[in-house]
């Protein structure tokens, strides 16, 4: 591994080292003596004839030493991928090895690639390339450039890949004659940039590519740009500031001049349409702006079917389902927004849990109804690492659960510490968004073949450097079961004044009566009996159902979480759209009773067969990046 603080004259000499210049078959050696002898030798083997001439049996003629770096075979071959600088080293290093001198070499390279070499430092002995035309040092560790250490015979400078965060030093001597600066995939920052990009600096310059770094204030860049009267190719993507609608359209209006940008054409319709955009700076929203949608879901297990039929006490289990994606969050938004009349939920805690969560910040804290919630960050444990389903995964809890809803009460609310943290896998770690990000949630659905979410959501962020990073990082999209058991309210036992007054009299009349009815009034009491419970709870009317019930915290399981990428957003795509495909969750059995359940022909079981194919688990993501195509198109949205 190279020491740090690497100069590029330093790189250079290692670079020529491993080509080998004075090794065979280049060089001088026994392979090629006879041709570089002292000229008093020579002087009298020019009397010998000419066939004599034909060197020693242990020599190698020139053609023969040609044709072992020039096959792709030989061993002394070159490398894929060499410059066509380094072939003709090797070549003159065979015809006239003497050549190869320092003032050779400085006099001789006009470009030199210096590219992933551990290079830090750009040093004076760069200066004596008297010829140096291009430089290209992409790919190194360089933070900060000299300019007074650059020749100024330069056209071409590429500084990709390094760690350059500003261009000041650049600034103090460049170039006169740089024709190509290309600072993008650094770490250039804050709008002080647009100081060194003007014709001042850099009068003669042609191409700039400043892509890939975290650029956010476009008017100010766009004014220093106008002095450069020559540019004519410019690249700005990756950066922030090309996420605003705008962005396109503000900076052919800047630069009338310009021919491509982003490596597409500047072409006259589109110099029509946003003519003038640019004299309107201040009335332009410093905002990006996106529209998740989120389409239909399918495969989804039809768990419903494998649960037993509730009793007269309970439980009532209702499952509904949803789509959950985190999104950088937008400090303007607070709660619920509605968008072209469709809910977009933002998870956040409730009350309660925001007091409980002020007091033990770190456990999870159950709510007794979600009723439009996810449960956010701030409640969700690290430790939860069951990517199927967040129930208990203890014998005990299990037990405490199963023994719960078999005596029809509710699971009591944590009261301490320790049996909060009992709690922790209950929650599964995939329904924690990502640091410096808002989980989204479509609102819940019932269960169908094919759930259609409809959820379309706007997204507007001002604050555009931690969007770059997002984006680069992606969205988790998740699919969620929600799990409800409900009871019946059973109100507490009373007892009324009116009965202590009532004698023993009244009672055994009422005993008497209850007998004389008999054994056949039991009989009929009996078969009602059965029917109603036949009926099930889905038969029964609604005035047999309980008034009111009460709601036990939520079973949250994830179906499926995959993550999108959206990097194609900053590269200049305007949609990201996509089918998720978490695999099949469904079961063979679950599928059947569902089928069988829902079908009321007689024949069911002969149309269903063996070749039933079960579907994967799917979802419909889109994430649009808003662009406008006009001036007027951009000038409607305006600025607060």
């Amino acid at each position: 591994m190279d020491a740090p603080g690497r100069t590029v004259s330093a790189a250079v000499r290692e670079h020529l080292r491993q080509l080998r210049l004075h090794e065979f078959p280049c060089g001088t050696g026994s392979w090629n003596k006879s041709r570089f002898l002292p000229q008093t030798w020579r002087s009298w083997r020019e009397l010998i004839p000419r066939e004599e001439v034909a060197g020693s049996p242990g020599e190698e003629t020139v053609e023969d030493l040609l044709g072992l770096i020039c096959s792709p075979h030989s061993p002394w071959a070159l490398l894929e991928g060499c410059s066509a600088e380094d072939r003709f080293l090797r070549q003159l290093a065979i015809q006239n090895p003497r050549m190869l001198k320092d003032t050779f070499f400085y006099s001789y390279f006009r470009s030199l690639q210096v590219v992933d070499k551990q290079v830090s430092l750009v040093d004076k002995d760069l200066l004596k390339f008297l010829k140096l035309e291009e430089l290209v040092l992409s790919a190194n560790q360089i933070k900060e450039i000299d300019a007074v250490n650059l020749p100024p015979t330069l056209k071409v400078l590429e500084l990709y890949g390094n760690s350059i965060t500003s261009m000041e030093s650049l600034c103090v001597c460049p170039p006169p004659g740089l024709q190509h600066l290309g600072l993008g995939h650094n770490k250039l920052l804050g709008p002080s940039q647009s100081l060194y990009v003007t014709a001042r600096h850099w009068p003669s310059l042609v191409s700039l590519d400043l892509g890939f770094n975290a650029l956010t204030d476009l008017p100010s860049m766009m004014g220093s740009l106008r002095s450069l009267r020559h540019l004519r190719l410019l690249v700005l993507q990756g950066n922030p500031l090309a996420l605003l609608p705008y962005y396109r359209g503000f900076t052919i209006d800047s630069l009338a001049g310009l021919c491509a940008l982003d490596d597409i054409t500047v072409s006259p319709s589109e110099k029509h349409q946003f003519l003038g955009l640019s004299r309107s700076g201040d009335f332009l929203a410093q905002e990006a702006q996106f529209v998740v949608t989120i389409g239909s879901v399918t495969g989804v297990p039809h768990t419903s079917v494998l649960d037993p039929e509730p009793g007269p006490q309970g439980p009532f289990i209702t499952y509904s389902y949803y789509v959950t994606y985190d999104f950088v969050e937008d400090e303007e938004a607070e709660g619920s927004e509605r968008v072209e009349g469709v809910l977009a939920e933002i998870v956040k805690p409730s009350p309660s849990m925001k007091q409980l969560g002020d007091q033990i910040p770190e456990e999870v804290i159950p709510k007794e109804v979600i009723p439009e919630e996810v449960i956010p960050k701030e409640v969700i444990p690290e430790e939860a690492k069951d990517p199927v389903e967040s129930a208990p995964t203890t014998t005990s809890q299990s037990a405490e659960l199963e023994e719960s809803e078999a005596s029809g009460r509710s699971t009591p609310l944590p009261t301490s510490t320790e049996e909060l943290a009992k709690l922790r896998p209950r929650i599964d770690s995939q329904l924690c968004p990502s640091p410096g990000t808002v989980l989204f949630s479509t609102v819940r659905k019932p269960w169908a073949d094919v759930i259609q979410c409809h959820y379309e959501m706007q997204h507007k962020l001002r604050d555009l450097v931690p969007l770059k990073a997002f984006l680069l990082a992606g969205t988790t999209v998740t699919v969620v079961e929600e799990k409800i058991l409900s009871w019946p309210v059973v109100p507490p036992l009373v007892d009324s004044p009116l009965s202590t007054k009532k004698g023993t009299g009244e009672k055994d009349k009422k005993q008497k009566e209850k007998s004389k009815k008999g054994k056949d009034g039991n009989d009929k009491a009996a078969v009602r009996g059965e029917r109603e419970t036949a009926k099930g709870w889905k038969g029964a009317k609604k005035r047999d159902l309980p008034k009111e019930l009460r709601q036990d915290p939520a079973i949250l399981r994830v179906l499926g979480s995959g993550r999108v990428l959206l990097e194609p957003l900053l590269m200049g795509e305007p949609l990201v759209s996509t089918v998720c495909n978490f695999g099949v969750i469904r079961t063979m059995e679950s599928d059947r009773l569902a089928f069988f359940r829902d079908s009321k022909n007689k024949k069911a079981k002969k149309v269903y067969g063996s070749d039933h194919q079960l579907e994967p688990l799917t979802v419909e993501v889109q994430v649009q990046l808003s662009q406008c195509r006009s001036a007027g198109e951009a000038l409607r949205v305006r600025a607060v």
